[in-house]
């Protein structure tokens, strides 16, 4: 019979070797030096080998308490190894159809649609506040009260719009769920009428009476002139500021006088292209002999290799005393509402502000960029600013 004593002082010899207890449980070390438990038993008159766990993950006493219910498996006329065989496999199948099985299998499916960014950000919050509460729960035990406590986590911490977007991420779970025929009901959109609502969050912005005002403090202002020429140019593009941020000098074409951002930043995920105005040019060539060297048009003050900070440009804002008066996405209300008023189309002016056209299927067959229109709408616009 084995002791602890002589488990711990073997060592690895040149070839595989047993150390034997009773009833048939052994000791096998590698030559490598693990150590691995195993049972030798009969049935029908052929010897058996099932492999019980490791040492010191599986003790001693562990490891005899497994003999001896092999041995009352045998009793009953139960192979221990197809026993063994059988209970993985329902583990293995009882985890398969966990919510968190399903999710990450929709995941794997779907995430090779988004931006690294956004699978990013879905995968966290699916293993940050969705997991540990229902992930380990087979996806059919799932009832409407057991998802709405997972929302009201986001609601508790004010995070609405994330609430509801963990609504919609579960909901496709869910359906992924049904066409594999592991449920028949989706409970996420039902559970709408049972959330917080948001207030809607209105950017504020300027108005054309308070424009010249504004351009002149900016015109004037002392401090970083990137962060100015980018303030600028937003103004100026109808940019959103994630898009300018994180815009690269390459991007910038100076023979096409376009700006070319790439479908990964854009909020639609479709790419998008600025004409360039002659204001807007003149700013880039302005720009180019301090930041041309570096990779994004406006890097950041302590890391060069990073763009500008989302704050940045609210920063100068707030500097030149127009907190809560204007602010970077208030430039697109501002550019919608003076084109708007002057009678330009509309459809271009939503072209050039990069919305989702809400007619899903003239959004899709409608690639057309409008640049020479286009062109002309914001070499007007310019003027007019520039004008004020």
């Amino acid at each position: 019979m084995l002791t602890i004593k002589q488990i711990d002082a073997a060592k690895p010899k040149q070839k595989p070797y047993r150390l034997t207890d009773t009833g048939g449980l052994g000791l096998y070390i590698s030559v490598a030096g693990s150590k691995v438990w195993r049972l030798r038993y009969e049935v029908q008159g052929k010897e058996k080998l099932l492999t019980l766990g490791k040492y010191p993950s599986l003790s001693l006493a562990a490891a005899r308490q497994l003999r001896e219910e092999a041995k009352a498996l045998l009793s009953s006329g139960i192979d221990p190894s197809l026993h063994k065989r059988a209970q993985l496999a329902e583990t293995k199948s009882a985890y398969a159809s966990t919510f968190k099985a399903l999710a990450l299998e929709w995941y794997a499916v779907r995430s090779n649609r988004w931006s690294k960014k956004h699978s990013e950000e879905i995968i966290s919050m699916f293993n940050k506040d969705i997991f540990p509460m229902i992930g380990d729960i087979p996806i059919r035990e799932i009832k409407p009260r057991m998802l709405l406590e997972v929302l009201r986590v986001f609601e508790r911490r004010g995070a609405i719009e994330r609430a509801k977007k963990a609504r919609r991420r579960c909901g496709e779970v869910f359906r992924f769920a049904m066409a594999t025929g592991l449920v028949e009901y989706n409970p996420a959109p039902d559970l709408t009428i049972a959330m917080t609502t948001a207030t809607p969050k209105h950017y504020p912005f300027l108005t054309v009476e308070q424009l010249p005002d504004f351009n002149r403090a900016l015109a004037g202002y002392t401090g970083s002139i990137i962060v100015k020429i980018a303030t600028q140019l937003l103004q100026l593009t109808g940019l959103r500021t994630i898009e300018l941020r994180l815009s690269k000098w390459s991007w910038i074409n100076l023979d096409l006088d376009t700006w070319e951002i790439p479908k990964e930043i854009m909020k639609g995920r479709r790419p998008h292209v600025v004409p360039l105005s002659h204001q807007a040019i003149k700013l880039l060539e302005q720009l180019r002999p301090m930041t041309g060297h570096y990779e994004y048009l406006f890097p950041g003050r302590n890391d060069q290799n990073k763009p500008i900070s989302e704050n940045t440009i609210l920063g100068l804002i707030r500097r030149i005393g127009y907190d809560g008066i204007a602010s970077g996405h208030g430039f697109r209300h501002q550019m919608s509402t003076i084109l708007n008023e002057n009678r330009f189309d509309p459809d271009l002016i939503e072209r050039q502000l990069a919305h989702v056209d809400k007619n899903k299927i003239r959004g899709i067959y409608n690639h057309a960029q409008y640049l020479p229109e286009r062109r002309k709408i914001l070499q007007w616009y310019a003027n007019y600013i520039e004008s004020l």
